[in-house]
């Protein structure tokens, strides 16, 4: 019988998946803050801090019946998200249709997250990990825009600040965390007029009072009103960023 990485829990820190790489992660952040753009920057970091973020990101997925039902399948979202024509056809207002809305106005595709993951490449902990986690960092990787239009933050650099510290509150993740943490000094200094921990605690909140994302099957719920998707999930709109962006 098959033995799955969420039917083996434990695994000890000094196991060579839970290899961290501080100094890697500290000069990826540095050049992500002289480039915000720079997206391959984010995946450096994410790479270097992993540790067991992962594993842990898995037995909670387990613990759910449809998370368990995604692991076994493991779909991949890559091909929905790439479909454009299936995209365009989608109702007015569903979260495929925003999704498109969203790529199209910041000249951005799917495949332009998996060419940035890859300018960091994993590392030979990677070879450590069960299936089950490589594929959850795929697809957390892959529906990062999708998390962009559910929440309604921008591709600002305030509003990927505040998604990212929405995201390592749903899932947890050091390299994310770091992110976050360097982020909001930056904007402390630089743009005093701005309470960036008003805005960064606010998406905390949102994903704290949310339903976990990871474990929706995003692949089946494209055509469906946004809206709607909103309220079932508990997503409350991030008023404090919008007043703050102007895009209130």
């Amino acid at each position: 019988m098959q033995t799955h990485a969420y039917s083996r829990p434990w695994r000890s820190p000094f196991h060579p998946a839970n290899r961290m790489r501080p100094l890697v992660a500290l000069r990826a952040v540095r050049a992500l803050l002289e480039d915000p753009q720079s997206t391959g920057e984010v995946f450096k970091v994410i790479e270097a801090l992993k540790g067991g973020s992962l594993r842990q990101a898995v037995m909670r997925m387990a613990s759910s019946e449809a998370g368990r039902s995604l692991l076994h399948a493991k779909p991949s979202i890559i091909a929905s998200l790439s479909d454009r024509t299936s995209l365009a056809a989608m109702p007015e207002g569903s979260l495929g249709r925003a999704y498109l809305d969203f790529v199209l106005a910041g000249n951005l595709s799917a495949d332009g997250l998996v060419q940035a993951s890859e300018e960091a490449p994993r590392d030979a902990a990677t070879s450590y990990l069960d299936p089950e986690e490589l594929w959850l960092a795929d697809r957390l990787r892959d529906f990062h825009d999708i998390q962009h239009v559910l929440t309604g933050y921008g591709r600002d650099e305030l509003g990927e600040l505040c998604l990212l510290s929405f995201m390592t509150t749903q899932t947890y993740n050091r390299g994310i965390s770091f992110i976050v943490f360097m982020g909001r000094r930056e904007y402390r200094r630089g743009m005093p007029q701005i309470d960036v921990d008003a805005l960064v605690n606010e998406g905390r909140d949102i994903a704290r009072a949310a339903a976990w994302l990871p474990e929706v099957r995003w692949e089946e719920r494209l055509g469906e009103p946004l809206a709607a998707l909103r309220e079932e999930l508990g997503l409350r709109p991030p008023l404090r960023y919008l007043a703050a962006s102007g895009a209130a």
